[in-house]
């Protein structure tokens, strides 16, 4: 019985791994596609503050979403350690250090969806300003919340590389999922240093420049759940 569990250890890893990389995705999603995509309107602050009022539940909602997104991420990033360590300890703290930075990065800029409520509220104070300025203080928060998340993925990116290249090496995981992540891991880069260095570069690639990146890690986290990972290959590689 106990040979049996320590068998099944990193499959009970692989598979809960993978259930919590697909609520990332979802609530990824969600927050990108049904809120932000539907409340944001390029070029409107006016529109986008009506919008948010109207449906400011929706919009906390999404902020709880966020944070939730984060302890996921936390127990995910965990779980990569635990399973990819027998290819390379000191890369897989590598990976781990930069997955931490961008989950506390992007932990920070979550402040950034709670800001645009305090200008749009209607407290006797903010009267001294016109509505139009205060429509224009909660746009700028949003836009600030985009820049500060492209800054998570860059070393999100760099984690995805590392990660990429970990697959790669195990004898655990299929080869094709750690060169899917290297891509994804470079998509991401891309896509973030062009919206530092040239915001109109950014705006032609997106959303295109991202397809790869959820190509591969929905791969990666449906591998998990459903295959998990080569039992019997892990514990060789353990034992070495």
């Amino acid at each position: 019985m106990s040979q049996r569990s320590v068998e099944a250890s990193p499959q009970i890893y692989a598979r809960t791994g993978g259930f919590l990389y697909l609520l990332i995705i979802i609530i990824g999603l969600f927050g990108e596609a049904f809120v932000r995509g539907r409340l944001i309107v390029s070029g409107d602050a006016a529109k986008t503050a009506a919008n948010i009022l109207t449906h400011e539940s929706l919009w906390r909602a999404h902020i709880a979403g966020e944070l939730v997104l984060l302890l996921c991420a936390s127990g995910l990033l965990m779980i990569e350690y635990v399973l990819l360590r027998p290819v390379s300890r000191e890369i897989s703290i590598l990976a781990a250090i930069l997955g931490m930075m961008s989950i506390a990065t992007e932990a920070v800029i979550t402040m950034y969806l709670i800001l645009p409520l305090f200008p749009l509220d209607t407290a006797s104070y903010l009267k001294v300003f016109t509505p139009e300025q205060l429509d224009t203080l909660a746009r700028l928060d949003i836009r600030a919340h985009g820049y500060g998340f492209g800054l998570s993925l860059i070393f999100f990116g760099t984690f995805c590389i590392v990660v990429g290249y970990l697959i790669f090496e195990s004898d655990y995981l299929p080869k094709f999922i750690g060169m899917l992540m290297a891509i994804a891991g470079l998509c991401y880069l891309v896509n973030s240093f062009a919206l530092i260095l040239s915001p109109s570069l950014a705006d032609l690639l997106y959303p295109f420049i991202l397809i790869p990146s959820f190509l591969g890690e929905l791969t990666f986290c449906l591998w998990l759940l459903i295959m998990g990972v080569n039992v019997r290959k892990w514990q060789a590689r353990v034992s070495r």
